[in-house]
Formats: C-alpha cells, sequence, structure tokens
C-alpha cells in the first residue's frame, strides 16, 4: 500500500513533529513548521498525532493512490482536487485505487500538510521521520521529494470514514498580515524605550531571505539602550532575536540550539501555526502578552484537542497496525 508522487512540486519534504532530547549534543528538534496542521489532520484520518505527513509548498506535489485509502489535506489553501473535483482542507475523503490528488493553486499560507490513513513509513533519525535537509536524513534519505518516489503506507483493520471535518476553533486563522502574540525575551528590557513601542506597534515584512530555520524581518530597526556582548545561549521555535543591524529573526522548526544575538521575545506557541504559514512579502505586526495569557491559550486548546480526538475515535472500532505491506 503507497502513493506515488507523480509531480513532486517545488518543496515536499516528510514531516512529523520532530525529536526530542538532543539539544543538549546541539541537534534541534526539527519537524514541521505547522504543527497543529499535522496533529489535526492525522488525528482526523486515525492516526496517531505524530505520524509523518508530506509538508508541501506551491506549486505543490500531484499524488497518485496506488490502493483505496482514507486523507486529509490542512494548512495551507492550496485549492486541493481530487481526480479533478474540488475538495476542502480539514476533512477526510476516500480515494479510490488509482485517484489523483493534485493543488490548483495558492489561496492562504504556503505550506499544506498530507497526511493519509496509516501513516508515511520512510526514514527515521532519531526516531522522528522530519527531514532534515541539512543532516541529510530522515525522510526519504534525507532529502527532498522527487519524481517517482513512492511512499509505503502503514494499514489499520479499520480507518475512520470519511466526512468527518473539524470545528473552525480549533482551526488555525491563516492570513497574510496576522498580529502575532508574544512574550518577553531574557534581553527584552536591553531595547530603549522607543524601540520597545516600535515592536509593539510596527509592521515587519518577511524577507526573502527567510527559510525554515528562520524568518527575517525587515522594518524600523530596533536599538539596544546598552551594547550587550552575550554568551550563547538556548533559544527554541519562535524566539526572536535581535540581529546587529537592527533588525530581526524569528527562529522557526530548524532552529539552531543556541544562539548569541539577544533574545527580545518569544512568539507564543499558540500562535506559531499562523506565524509559520507566512511566506516572503508577507507582514506581521506583534502584540506582547503575558506567560499567564500564553498558558491559558494553550490549556484552552489542549481541552478541545481531547474532545475532538475522543470524537475521531468513536468513528472508528478496533484499531489495529497491520504490518506494512512492501509492493
Amino acid at each position: 500500500m503507497s502513493i506515488l508522487i507523480d509531480k513532486p512540486g517545488i518543496l515536499t519534504t516528510v514531516q512529523d513533529l520532530g525529536h526530542t532530547g538532543y539539544r543538549a549534543f546541539g541537534i534541534g528538534p526539527g519537524g514541521a513548521m505547522d504543527r497543529i496542521a499535522v496533529r489535526l489532520t492525522n488525528t482526523l484520518v486515525g492516526n496517531e498525532e505524530r505520524d509523518a505527513t508530506l509538508e508541501m509548498h506551491f506549486p505543490a506535489a500531484e499524488i497518485l493512490f496506488d490502493l483505496p485509502s482514507t486523507f486529509a489535506v490542512g494548512g495551507a489553501d492550496l485549492s486541493p482536487e481530487l481526480d479533478g473535483q474540488a475538495i476542502d482542507n480539514w476533512s477526510v475523503y476516500y480515494a479510490e485505487r488509482g485517484s489523483r490528488l493534485r493543488f490548483a493553486a495558492k489561496r492562504s499560507g504556503n505550506r499544506a500538510y498530507l497526511a493519509v490513513g496509516g501513516g508515511l513509513e520512510t526514514d527515521k533519525w532519531l526516531g522522528s521521520s522530519s527531514t532534515n535537509l541539512t543532516a541529510c536524513r530522515g525522510g526519504i534519505d534525507g532529502r527532498k521529494i522527487e519524481i517517482g518516489d513512492r511512499i509505503h503506507l502503514g494499514q489499520f483493520l479499520d480507518n475512520i470514514q470519511p466526512g468527518g471535518a473539524i470545528s473552525p476553533s480549533l482551526i488555525p486563522h491563516y492570513r497574510s498580515f496576522p498580529t502575532i502574540r508574544i512574550t518577553r525575551g531574557a534581553e527584552y528590557d536591553l531595547l530603549e524605550n522607543e524601540s520597545r513601542a516600535t515592536l509593539e506597534s510596527g509592521a515587519f515584512k518577511i524577507s526573502n531571505e527567510s527559510n525554515r530555520m528562520g524568518f527575517r524581518l525587515t522594518g524600523q530597526a530596533l536599538t539596544l539602550s546598552l551594547p550587550s556582548e552575550m554568551l550563547s545561549s538556548a533559544v527554541c521555535f519562535g524566539t526572536i532575536q535581535l540581529m546587529p543591524d537592527g533588525q530581526m529573526i524569528v527562529l522557526m522548526a530548524d532552529h539552531q540550539t543556541t544562539g548569541g544575538y539577544p533574545r527580545i521575545a518569544h512568539v507564543i506557541e499558540h500562535d506559531l501555526p499562523v506565524i509559520a504559514q507566512l511566506g516572503s512579502g508577507d507582514k506581521v505586526a506583534f502584540h506582547l502578552v503575558t506567560n499567564k495569557d500564553s498558558e491559558a491559550l494553550n490549556a484552552q486548546f489542549e481541552r478541545e484537542m481531547a474532545f475532538f480526538r475522543a470524537g475521531c475515535g468513536m468513528r472508528k472500532v478496533g484499531r489495529q497496525r497491520l504490518p506494512k505491506i512492501r509492493q
């Protein structure tokens, strides 16, 4: 049981939620840029939340299903079509043997995710299927997807039936000029008062020098009250660093584990999917909130996610993974 890549798209990779426990060795977690899209689409089709998906940019991949499969697409809206018929994001569909999935046009967001019932069976590195293009590990030989690649699937005795969808309250609100909530970083207090105001009221543009490691922002330069030389300190997905030229960089999924630039703020976990869907030329504004606010948003989302998982679980009986089939 497998899917065949008929067209690879501009950048398609295997991604899951990344690996943990290796930062002490200088290895970041990696994984999907939009982790909520991975969790939601996998849950929709009856997979584990951590199962591997395809992360696609536009122009996206064109995929042929070798055998009947259930699948769901989430994240960016790239106008998915199954056998020429438009389908929706965040819903479960059934693909017949020989069905073709393609993406016609980009409507919103920049990264779409495909989850297939049974999960993608690919190379693992440090316990994760995520592709690390720098280390050439994980996914399919540590590289982006190419034409002719065949990705094998696991199987379940009972897959979730097609037709399910996700409550709008769980779906991130993607847009090309979002206001992203942030908390103070360790070096926030080093900013001049005027720069603090600029950070919280200005608009910043995503530079074309951005990638999965970090989004470089351009806008009014920020300044520190005193020159600061720092030892390298821990950073994470969403850390906002101030560069020597006064511009900012937001660290993304493939970020390094430590950095020597001032950490002036952190994107809250709840808003990471929204900023992760931005692309070159998009804009972003920031709004400062407290750690308590951030924790409350996370707790609310996880409560709703638990209800969603339970609801999906009621739509299937006797789930059991079968050995993967090589054809």
